[in-house]
């Protein structure tokens, strides 16, 4: 009998995944490691490979459905083998299915019930103000000359009797903000939010599950450094000067990843996961970095980090985070289930400094805010240095807050003096 193909689980929050495209038709000849679709999890899209060797006998799952993880969606065999009959594929296929269900399907069905429920008002926004008229004093001479200009009187502050405005205000106005006058901020508003409730995406209902498992099951503790920043900003430039010639530049947040890298190294016990009576030790750095992407968050990893130069690094970052957001092959299952250590980046947004959840079951990750030039007393002299904060939030099973410390002492160590970052 032909081998049963399952919707694969790829995490531990997983419970659906919806079948993008189909990579292999029926019939085609299928080997061992084969991609056989491209699945939409919560996180992301991944490739599906296939564990059997055959031909793909028989899809029962339609691209865009949604299918429990475990369900069947094909089967793969040699062309002999039996296969179940089209009545049963049919009922797997409506059992394990679910419609797929997209904006414009949401837009349709609101019309349609609106059509059958004319009483039914949307939530809105409604902003009104009153029109009542506010009268300015300025004399004839002074509204002619007003208008000649092209000066609202409203612009124009008056100093005759009682605020009227003269010719001499006209002619000495300075263009500048405009002042709301007493009476504008009186008028009546009448505004309402829109009231409507949102559901939630599946991305965002597992970033929900997650973080809550995070929080409730992880004692969180946190150690912030202030990170002079200034060295790793000049070598930063020079070394972009480098690279420039190819159409490459390392980022400040590569600077961030290698210390990170680096400091690991030295501290392996950070590359761990808590697992009852023993931390599990990772022989390699899988380097997660916090993804914001419209739907959600997601934290994919560089696999092997530990193994990369600074410019390596740098392609394989970009080339996650173009990935990441749909351009070119989609993330593997390693790549979005398997880190050991993660680093989140705010810093383009302006944050000063924040503090991050741990991903589940790492034990540590860096929030880090933006390089801002700050002054500093050095050597008794003050300075204008550039200065980044970053905050580790770590497992307190795997460590205590001295060696948090330790940890981040070193990580602000090599991003002060950079050039052990090139060894």
């Amino acid at each position: 009998m032909a081998k049963e193909i399952t919707m694969p689980s790829m995490g531990a929050d997983m419970t659906e995944g919806t079948i993008v495209k189909w990579l292999k038709q029926e019939g085609d000849k299928v080997s061992k490691g084969d991609k056989l679709a491209e699945i939409e999890t919560d996180k992301t899209v991944v490739e599906m490979e296939s564990y059997n060797d055959g031909f793909l006998r028989k899809i029962t799952a339609d691209e865009g459905s949604k299918v429990q993880v475990g369900k069947i969606i094909g089967y793969v065999g040699e062309m002999n083998e039996e296969i179940p009959e089209a009545d049963e594929i049919q009922n797997d296929k409506k059992n394990e299915s679910v419609e797929q269900v997209d904006d414009t399907v949401v837009s349709i069905s609101e019309e349609k019930q609106q059509e059958q429920n004319p009483t039914q008002i949307e939530d809105s926004v409604e902003i009104s103000l009153d029109s009542d008229s506010v009268q300015i004093k300025a004399s004839p001479m002074a509204k002619r000359l007003a208008r000649e200009k092209s000066i609202p009187l409203s612009d124009i502050n008056g100093t005759g009797p009682g605020g009227r405005i003269t010719k001499d205000d006209v002619n000495n106005h300075v263009p500048g903000p405009r002042l709301v006058s007493s009476s504008q901020v009186n008028k009546n508003k009448n505004m309402t939010l829109d009231g409507k409730d949102i559901e939630l995406n599946s991305m965002r209902q597992a970033i929900a599950r997650v973080t809550v498992k995070s929080k409730t099951e992880i004692p969180h503790f946190q150690v912030t450094v202030e990170v002079d920043m200034t060295e790793s900003m000049k070598m930063r430039k020079d070394i972009n000067e480098d690279l420039e010639k190819d159409g490459m530049k390392v980022s400040v947040n590569d600077l961030v990843l290698k210390a990170t890298i680096n400091s690991l190294i030295n501290n392996p016990k950070w590359n761990s996961s808590f697992d009852g009576d023993k931390l599990i030790m990772h022989s390699q750095i899988n380097l997660g970095i916090a993804i914001a992407l419209e739907q959600g968050l997601i934290v994919p990893s560089i696999l092997d980090a530990q193994n990369l130069d600074l410019v390596s690094l740098s392609k394989q970052s970009k080339d996650l985070g173009s990935r990441s957001r749909g351009n070119g092959n989609p993330l593997s299952n390693e790549e979005l289930t398997k880190g050991t250590f993660s680093t989140s980046n705010l810093g383009m947004f302006g944050t000063h400094a924040f503090t991050a959840i741990i991903v589940p079951p790492q034990s540590g990750i860096i929030a880090l805010g933006e390089v801002k030039k700050e002054p500093k007393v050095v050597d008794n002299k003050v300075e204008i240095r550039d200065i980044m904060y970053a905050t580790l939030s770590a497992d307190h099973r795997v460590g205590d807050g001295a060696e948090g410390a330790v940890f981040m002492k070193e990580f602000s160590q090599l991003l002060e003096k950079p050039s052990r970052l090139l060894l």
